[in-house]
């Protein structure tokens, strides 16, 4: 039986990729929604700084997918739905096809 430590650091890649996922999931959501009371171009707003430099990535790479007929403020919640429904199972697949995902130890 291994140390409860030790099975922690073992899982800790699989973990830090799943929250690093939902920092960025829920950040989308929460730019699609303060998009509402900030103007689009508002240099001097740090937090909407932050927002836009954490989820800038994963908008832009939704744009290019995402047909053009969806409204640019829409993107960041598409963004949402991708990263949530789309990659994060994908990085858990992969994370257990590779043998790094948690699993359920008997004692």
């Amino acid at each position: 039986m291994t140390a409860p430590a030790a099975s922690l650091w073992n899982d800790a890649p699989f973990w830090a990729a799943i929250y690093l996922l939902g920092i960025v999931t829920w950040t989308c959501v929460g730019r699609f929604m303060l998009a509402w009371f900030v103007p689009a171009i508002q240099p001097t707003n740090y937090i909407w700084r932050g927002f836009v430099m954490i989820t800038e990535w994963a908008v832009r790479a939704v744009g290019i997918v995402t047909p053009r007929y969806v409204r640019p403020v829409f993107l960041p919640l598409v963004a949402a739905f991708w990263l949530y429904w789309g990659v994060r199972p994908l990085v858990f697949v992969a994370f257990t096809a590779l043998g790094l995902a948690p699993t359920i130890r008997g004692g």
